[in-house]
């Protein structure tokens, strides 16, 4: 046990209010500060893009015991749906039989992990601008505006769990031997949404992500409880293609009608959703270190914010949880090496799911349509299927298993250069099932 702690943590989102459970629960006293009124009370943003519950997060729901309630508001999707011009969709299996992702809407999630925290005795205080801490004596100030006054509340410690543009890591950027960069894609995103249909029911299938690639840019699509959709669009932000061109509802449509011909039919609201609702960008963000003086650390996107293309960045937020979680169980009051231990486990980590989250843009928008990659995670699913032992996919050990990101970084570039010459091999197409093809990756893995 610990001995009890003022703790604050600012943001309100997913990483601040889980843990703010967690902390709660272990007897500290936690108050959670957001600049914004409580979201149980306002309408979505319109700028949302629909979670990918994997095993990471989940474990860090289980282990504190509110994994139930929201496995309920929770949608399992075990497979891709392929959406290729002038051919039937094409479903691509994630993992292995029984295992999925799970589709959760941003803002029905965020509300339920507000509602749990204050169940477990969290005290929320919304509409409350944190403007400054001070990191050798944990005291935040909030106030109306950044230049009026300000009210000092003291704390033992405060965690910046205030997203990818937090004022607590922009106060740690002042500092000398602070390292930050901040990397923004050139594609950016804009919410739409497929309503249901007038029975309740799903216009596609429920249980699957659906993807339109399209190289450049793409659609995706994550069912809702309601039987809606909320849909994505990923293109760039400027040039001949991209949000910028599309500036006349003429244009919008004959863009949709060209490239998302089977997405026009259900997407009814298609030009008031997309002249309403921002066009918003993508960022990658580092960070070190992640706390100072034992006072103030980061956790969340606050410390290492990802693109959303492996639908990992809650469930890395949360594993950073389950990181902390055992590390004050193993070193109790000693905060000094729990939250360097925490940096030490997370950075290399989370960098590495930065890179993989990169990639995997690529394979979303480009490779899920191509024959010869849909070919090549046949032959990586058979293989694995027979050697489990000896061969895990990438995409599996990302997202079914609790293998460290930067060993999955490591392995899926050591499998990608096998795979590379298997896919040389002649007649691959016809003997991709074979033991010729099965003997050719077991001598490359011994090597």
């Amino acid at each position: 046990m610990q001995t009890p702690k003022k703790i604050a943590i600012t943001g309100s989102g997913l990483v601040g209010s889980l843990l703010a459970i967690y902390l709660q629960k272990k007897g500290h006293q936690v108050d959670v500060f957001d600049r914004r009124p409580d979201i149980r009370t306002m309408e979505f943003s319109g700028r949302s893009i629909n979670l990918a519950m994997s095993t990471r997060g989940w474990k860090a729901l289980e282990t504190i015991g509110i994994d139930a309630p929201i496995k309920e508001i929770a949608i399992p999707m075990d497979k891709r749906a392929i959406h290729t011009p002038n051919k039937p969709v094409y479903f691509q299996y994630y993992g292995k039989e029984g295992e999925a992702i799970y589709s959760i809407s941003r803002g029905i999630l965020n509300k339920k992990m507000i509602d749990l925290a204050e169940e477990a005795g969290v005290n929320f205080v919304f509409n409350s601008k944190v403007w400054d801490v001070s990191l050798s004596d944990a005291i935040i100030y909030t106030g109306e505006t950044e230049k009026g006054e300000w009210e000092a509340h003291p704390y033992d410690i405060v965690f910046g769990a205030d997203g990818a543009f937090s004022r607590i890591r922009h106060k740690m950027q002042r500092r000398s031997m602070f390292n930050y960069s901040q990397h923004f894609l050139k594609t950016g995103y804009k919410e739409l949404s497929i309503p249901a249909n007038p029975d309740g029911t799903h216009k596609l299938n429920d249980n699957s992500l659906h993807i339109w690639p399209r190289g450049e840019f793409m659609l995706i699509a994550l069912p809702n409880l309601d039987g809606s959709f909320t849909c994505t669009l990923f293109m760039p932000i400027e040039g001949e293609i991209s949000f910028e061109g599309l500036d006349t509802e003429e244009k919008l449509e004959a863009f949709f009608i060209k490239h998302f011909e089977d997405a026009v039919d259900v997407i009814p609201d298609l030009i008031k959703d997309f002249f309403k609702n921002p066009t918003s960008s993508l960022v990658t963000i580092k960070c070190e270190p992640w706390s100072y003086w034992d006072k103030v650390a980061l956790i969340g996107d606050a410390a290492h914010a990802i693109v959303p293309f492996y639908g990992q960045g809650m469930n890395a937020g949360f594993e950073d949880i389950t990181v902390l979680n055992e590390l004050i169980e193993k070193y109790g009051d000693d905060w000094h090496t729990i939250f360097n231990e925490y940096e030490a486990s997370r950075k290399p980590n989370t960098d590495a799911i930065a890179e993989l989250s990169y990639r995997n843009f690529v394979e979303m928008s480009s490779k899920t349509a191509d024959e010869n990659f849909l070919l090549r995670k046949k032959i990586e699913k058979h293989f694995s299927d027979k050697h489990p032992e000896k061969w895990m996919p990438l995409y599996s050990r990302v997202t079914f298993s609790e293998h460290p990101y930067s060993e999955a970084l490591r392995v899926g570039d050591f499998q990608k250069e096998i795979m590379d010459e298997i896919m040389k091999m002649e007649n691959i197409k016809e003997k991709w099932d074979s033991e010729e093809i099965e003997n050719a990756i077991l001598e490359k893995l011994s090597k």
